[in-house]
């Protein structure tokens, strides 16, 4: 069984009433149609490794009282371009799937753009992104192209980014910029800094409404197991000593326990290539299927439903990665 991580989430749901009619904010300070007094939610997540090579985990997460759920292949590709580091999802990370229950099962799927880490060379790092990335949902027709806007030589960094919200064909969609999308078919168009306040403004008008301000957005600390419930495989326990050496920058112990866990890996799958055993996960059905969208299984399930009523209890796995 290969690392896994389970965890939840405990937040104030402040999201606006949403109008029909398209009009839940009158202007950019996004008042509420209908204004409601904020409840706690709780947001539960739950991953696993489901491939060593290539590295992918699957995730899935729930909130109950909202109906809305989330899963998706985490895998990422690096590649050296000389001055930076490219990277980008890997071939079986789709993008996230994200459902909303009560709104008649509607799918969307975001894709994620690449990055690029520079300042390597100079030893100030810093993350730039200038690529696009895409919002479908085939069931409502609608489509997104946000485009992230790569800053000039001058200047501090903006991180701008402009995009269209559409009606599409899911049927025959081969749009991938913003210039061609038909005037006719456009619902919104978006623009601002994904470092701080993003707007959208609806056809025939000329006043931007503001969709969401990222500045002042904080993560909010998870709730994880507590220490006695944590199995061996579990993220926490099972990279202990690598981020107990780099917390204290002892970056080549890190490196050396780091090689240590994938040496058990490898030496665990070459034993079951060997005795033909398939490599099966324990929370979700594939290791890298279905395409994108990560089942669970009835356990996994099962976890996901004790998650959300702070039942962390898990019996320890009968099979190891590493």
């Amino acid at each position: 069984m290969s690392h896994k991580l389970q965890c939840n989430w405990e937040v104030e749901d402040t999201t606006p009433s949403i109008d029909p009619s398209g009009n839940s904010a009158s202007n950019g300070t996004t008042t509420p149609v209908e204004s409601r007094t904020p409840r706690q939610v709780k947001i539960s997540y739950l991953t696993e490794q489901t491939s060593h090579h290539p590295p992918v985990s699957a995730f899935y997460i729930h909130c109950p009282q909202t109906g809305v759920s989330a899963r998706g292949f985490d895998q990422i590709s690096a590649k050296f371009t000389g001055t930076s580091i490219r990277v980008s999802p890997g071939q079986h990370n789709l993008g996230i799937f994200v459902n909303l229950e009560r709104w008649e099962n509607e799918e969307y799927q975001l894709t994620h753009p690449a990055a690029h880490l520079g300042g390597l060379l100079r030893g100030s790092l810093s993350i730039t992104v200038a690529d696009s990335c895409y919002m479908t949902c085939p069931k409502t027709r609608i489509k997104v192209i946000l485009q992230y806007l790569e800053d000039g030589w001058v200047g501090r960094s903006q991180n701008r980014l402009e995009g269209v919200v559409f009606r599409y064909d899911p049927e025959d969609d081969n749009t991938t910029k913003m210039k061609s999308v038909p005037r006719g078919d456009i619902l919104a168009k978006i623009h601002g800094s994904w470092h701080e306040q993003i707007y959208y403004t609806l056809p025939n008008e000329t006043e931007p409404r503001l969709l969401i301000d990222v500045a002042p957005l904080f993560p909010v600390v998870k709730i994880a197991p507590p220490e006695q419930y944590q199995l061996p495989n579990e993220s926490r326990r099972f990279w202990s000593q690598v981020t107990t050496a780099i917390l204290e920058k002892q970056y080549g112990q890190a490196t050396k326990f780091k090689h240590e866990i994938e040496d058990r890996q490898r030496q665990k799958a070459a034993e079951r290539k060997e005795k033909n055993e398939e490599w099966k996960p324990r929370f979700f059905t594939g290791a890298v299927t279905p395409l994108g969208k990560p089942d669970l299984t009835e356990e996994g399930k099962q976890v996901l439903k004790g998650l959300a009523e702070d039942d962390f209890y898990l019996e320890e796995s009968k099979v190891m990665g590493a």
